[in-house]
């Protein structure tokens, strides 16, 4: 059975009412990146308050959202394929879509952790808020289960090891020159087919089959591609 590894990003659920992490005006959700988005913001600067404040509302948001058609023919190909998502995204629509192998590269939004326990120490909370005092069996601050600026990302290996098995990637939803994308895609091995899924056009050295399409309907077609 072929290997598949989908990398996807904020342009599949995008389609599903997420906003995307950064806007054109360097805001996510009408808050500073940096504010909301780094390891400084929390252990530095003391604005833990705002920031638990943040991702219990994502929480809440996301418990209103629904996966796509992108996400729900993602999930499909594992009737013929041997499918590895790894996704940019912290929300959990893969996994409602019924993909059942997924790599998170940036946490995920419905899990929690100590402040300063190990990455790989995370509890599920479902869509339950984290509240200043919320404290682990240790003593520590729950903190979102989510990679910040200016934290290394643990997973980043796994899905290079991934790429590297693969015979086909695809990606969705996220442009080659944005990390880690761009670093992924050259652990593929020679003869690996690569196709990329976005309307937009893409600067690349890495050679690719671009579908210039949204998510849902690039999907569509990379589907009906596959099954010739």
């Amino acid at each position: 059975m072929k290997k598949i590894v989908v990398l996807s990003g904020a342009g599949i659920s995008a389609e599903s009412g997420i906003k995307t992490f950064r806007d054109s005006d360097g805001l996510w959700e009408n808050y500073p990146v940096e504010e909301v988005a780094s390891s400084d913001s929390w252990y530095v600067y003391g604005r833990k308050a705002l920031m638990l404040d943040f991702y219990n509302q994502r929480r809440r948001d996301l418990r209103t959202r629904e996966p796509n058609k992108a996400h729900l023919i993602v999930a499909q190909l594992e009737k013929d394929f041997k499918v590895t998502v790894a996704t940019q995204n912290i929300d959990n629509l893969h996994e409602r879509a019924g993909s059942t192998d997924i790599i998170h590269l940036h946490g995920e939004l419905t899990k929690a952790r100590g402040e300063y326990s190990d990455y790989y120490s995370a509890v599920s909370i479902g869509y339950e808020d984290i509240r200043m005092g919320d404290k682990t069996p240790k003593g520590e601050q729950l903190r979102p289960h989510i990679v910040w600026f200016g934290e290394a990302v643990p997973e980043l290996d796994r899905a290079a090891r991934a790429v590297s098995e693969a015979d086909i990637m695809i990606i969705i939803g996220t442009s080659l020159n944005v990390y880690p994308a761009a670093g992924l895609v050259h652990y593929t091995r020679p003869g690996c087919q690569i196709y990329l899924i976005d309307p937009k056009d893409v600067a690349s050295s890495a050679r690719f089959t671009h579908i210039k399409e949204k998510a849902t309907v690039g999907m569509q077609k990379l589907k009906e591609l596959l099954e010739k």
